[in-house]
């Protein structure tokens, strides 16, 4: 399989928040290559907590997204510890802080890359999951003559207000004692704990679907899986990424003004938006408002008991169910 791991220089990259990011980066991984019309691109940029090395279990010959047939583009978000984040940018941090990076900036910068950089003239397909999908669902808003084909998996258009207040938990948990020590490796497991709780389902933990996982009881999966995950990251990214998530909104621009309404209706895109029916803060209810206005788009949701992790590769039929979603979609004419 071709791939190819590289950095995009943007230069001083300007914010919507009106801060800037001085000599911006992203690195990105590709696989496969462009071919002579340039229009076999399929972006799938990476999600909270991930990065690039996280979504491959969606690449391959065998995959639908097949590097044989695509050029297929992993852009790591801002904030990722990879592309231009606090962890690798101290001196852009102020205090605890660090300047806002939406949705919308990433995308505008993988825009950049992708046209720029790599020559892009035509998107066959954008997709991702969680943050990811949010990102594909802003390709699909903002560059609707170049997106073609567009599905979102476990993610949405606007982050709802629900999924907000949630994500303050996580952001409370990880602020604890900021100022005594920037890397507080008990707010970073104790922000796993509070994250075990919502990103399976009732279902996966009432079935002991864990156990599937190779652990042998719920103490040693979230000591293991959540605690070992959480522990390994900076906590000044994950704040970054989650101000990133609570602010995603495809029609927070000058292009939408805020109306949500009409930014759905304006992407072209042939789209499968695709929810889990056990998200606990992606909901699947969130994809069913956002469907109807869709201009050709058509709802097809994961009937799955593991959550918002139905999306990220750990369970087969799951796994399976999106992989064909994504062969069915690439194999419609637009």
């Amino acid at each position: 399989m071709k791939h190819q791991l590289a950095e995009f220089e943007l230069g001083d990259f300007a914010l919507q928040c009106g801060a800037l990011l001085p000599d911006a980066k992203i690195v990105y991984k590709t696989f496969g290559s462009l071919n002579d019309r340039r229009d076999n691109a399929v972006v799938y940029p990476t999600w909270f907590n991930g990065q690039h090395t996280d979504n491959e279990w969606l690449i391959g010959e065998e995959m639908a997204l097949d590097p044989s047939r695509y050029f297929i583009v992993v852009p790591n978000m801002f904030g990722n510890g990879l592309s231009t984040s606090p962890s690798n940018r101290p001196d852009l941090v102020i205090g605890s802080g660090y300047p806002l990076v939406t949705v919308y900036d990433n995308v505008v910068a993988q825009h950049r890359l992708l046209t720029e950089k790599l020559g892009v003239s035509e998107i066959a397909l954008a997709t991702g999951w969680s943050m990811g999908a949010q990102q594909a669902y802003h390709w699909g808003a903002l560059y609707p003559d170049l997106v073609k084909r567009l599905m979102p998996f476990c993610g949405s258009a606007r982050t709802a207000e629900h999924n907000r207040v949630f994500l303050d938990g996580v952001k409370a948990v990880l602020s604890l004692g900021m100022a005594v020590d920037e890397r507080s490796e008990r707010s970073l497991r104790a922000a796993g704990r509070v994250y075990a709780g919502w990103a399976f389902s009732q279902s996966f933990y009432r079935q002991n679907l864990w156990s599937t996982l190779g652990f042998s009881s719920v103490e040693e999966f979230i000591a293991a899986f959540w605690d070992g995950f959480f522990v390994k990251k900076d906590r000044l990214d994950l704040l970054g990424m989650i101000d990133t998530w609570q602010n995603a909104d495809i029609s927070n621009n000058e292009i939408y003004k805020g109306d949500l309404t009409f930014a759905l209706r304006s992407i072209k895109a042939k789209t499968v938006v695709m929810p889990s029916r056990t998200d606990l803060y992606f909901t699947a209810d969130d994809s069913r408002l956002e469907v109807p206005h869709l201009t050709d788009g058509r709802l097809k949701e994961i009937d799955s008991v593991w959550g918002h992790a139905a999306g990220v590769g750990l369970n087969r039929d799951d796994s399976l169910f999106i992989n064909v979603a994504l062969r069915d979609l690439l194999a419609c004419e637009v």
